[in-house]
């Protein structure tokens, strides 16, 4: 079904966005195979400046061991570089940018600078949950820590409770994942992303779907609405 929706279709840039849990990350790699489109996280291409000792990289980790806040600019200059590689487009999948009001502004002026009137402009697709099955869904996560098989206590448990079911070691907690952490994700979550959320439904270019049906399901959502959004 997900293919025969998707089929021929040309999603351009895209933002997904969603809270710590909605499953977004499994969700962009779904689009990623189904349109052969990059996923743009701001958080890898930081780590590969750096690895790499780019321009950009070196200006990072220079601001980063200084404990100075890094400005827009050099965070909207990553991005610019990424997106002007071949595998873009056809489109990407934005992750973790734009994070402010000022780098949405900034990327729908850089886009239409870029490809000009007839280009697609960024659109936006957020992936809902509400926040007491995104507490289970975080808090109840397990790792087996030589297998690196995730478990959740209330969804996914393991065969026997509490131990890996492939090598038998005691699972563990990772310490992102305590409801204390999870509640200042959320609410860092919530100030940054509600401009910016407001900002692309003020211009016709925003849709939420239910992510808490099957994960089939929810992609083929995320799909629809990408084809709605393009139509208007």
């Amino acid at each position: 079904m997900v293919q025969e929706i998707g089929a021929g279709f040309v999603p351009g840039p895209v933002l997904l966005l969603g809270a710590p849990g909605v499953g977004k990350g499994t969700q962009a790699q779904r689009l990623m195979e189904l349109w052969g489109i990059p996923q743009i996280s701001t958080g890898d291409l930081i780590r590969d400046n750096i690895r790499l000792g780019t321009v950009i990289g070196k200006r990072f980790k220079e601001l980063v061991d200084a404990g100075i806040y890094v400005p827009d600019e050099v965070v909207n200059q990553m991005v610019a570089d990424r997106t002007a590689e071949r595998d873009c487009e056809r489109g990407f999948i934005l992750d973790g940018y734009p994070r402010t009001l000022g780098q949405a502004e900034w990327l729908d002026s850089f886009l239409l600078t870029k490809h000009g009137e007839a280009g697609l402009p960024l659109v936006a697709v957020s992936v809902q949950v509400r926040y007491d099955e995104l507490l289970r869904r975080v808090t109840g996560r397990r790792v087996g820590p030589g297998s690196k098989r995730i478990y959740n206590i209330y969804t996914n448990p393991p065969v026997s409770p509490g131990v890996c079911d492939v090598d038998g070691e005691p699972l563990v907690q990772r310490p992102d994942d305590t409801e204390e952490v999870f509640a200042e994700r959320m609410r860092v979550f919530g100030e940054q992303t509600a401009p910016v959320i407001d900002h692309y439904r003020d211009l016709g270019r925003f849709e939420e779907v239910d992510g808490e049906q099957a994960v089939e399901v929810v992609t083929e959502q995320i799909v629809a609405a990408l084809r709605r959004l393009r139509t208007r």
